[in-house]
């Protein structure tokens, strides 16, 4: 996860922001473990959903899934899987299909 977010703020400070706005960003981004998914947050908004379980019926353990809303992940396909490293992302978010 740490790695993830690592990844996320490197995104973000390609985009040249002022030092302030970057602090507050990096002060913004954080994660919160739940029974199925890890849950990725950026300033108040839920950034993706890791899934933290082996037993998922369509998706491996550390796929990203779009958020479909601050609780839940949108399943409808991975956006790439942290512990294989293959991954696309910007600052805003996992990129689309």
């Amino acid at each position: 996860m740490e790695v993830l977010l690592e990844n996320i703020k490197a995104e973000y400070l390609k985009m040249q922001f002022p030092a302030s706005m970057v602090e507050k960003f990096n002060r913004g981004l954080s994660y919160k473990v739940g029974q199925k998914y890890i849950k990725v947050i950026s300033d108040g908004s839920a950034w993706a959903f890791i899934v933290n379980v082996e037993d998922d019926q369509k998706f491996a353990k550390g796929d990203i899934l779009k958020p479909a809303s601050w609780k839940t992940p949108a399943r409808n396909s991975a956006r790439g899987n942290i512990l294989d490293g293959g991954y696309s992302i910007q600052w805003t978010g996992p990129h689309y299909l």
